[in-house]
């Protein structure tokens, strides 16, 4: 069966199973409110928010949301995600815990930072 091209954030919470819609619609709301400006856009058939870049995705999976904001939040918040499988550049929040709601919005600001600064400095090199 030929998988379903996503073009929206509603379409991809949609087409997911009822056990997992809350979840997505509760990080989608975290980073909309922590990232108000950030356009949300469909990129590796993920939702993402952009800026001048992507700053982060969320991704459902069977037992978890997968978390997307690159490598460097990963390190510099590594203390604060003991409790959390993560890798290189992805955090598993499991299914059946409740969203890290502050840590959340933490990296996210600090992926906004990162954006920005890059941002400007692309500019200056112009």
């Amino acid at each position: 069966m030929e998988k379903l091209k996503i073009n929206t954030v509603d379409e991809y919470i949609a087409q997911m199973p009822e056990s997992q819609k809350f979840m997505l619609e509760s990080i989608r709301s975290i980073i909309k409110s922590a990232a108000p400006m950030a356009t949300e856009v469909i990129s590796y058939q993920m939702p993402a928010y952009k800026l001048h870049t992507v700053l982060v995705y969320f991704a459902s999976n069977k037992n978890h949301v997968g978390f997307y904001p690159t490598n460097k939040p990963i390190e510099i918040f590594k203390e604060q995600l003991k409790n959390y499988k993560t890798s290189k550049g992805a955090i598993q929040f499991p299914l059946n815990q409740k969203l890290p709601v502050t840590l959340i919005k933490k990296i996210v600001a600090y992926r906004i930072k990162m954006d920005l600064e890059q941002a400007a400095l692309k500019k200056k090199k112009k």
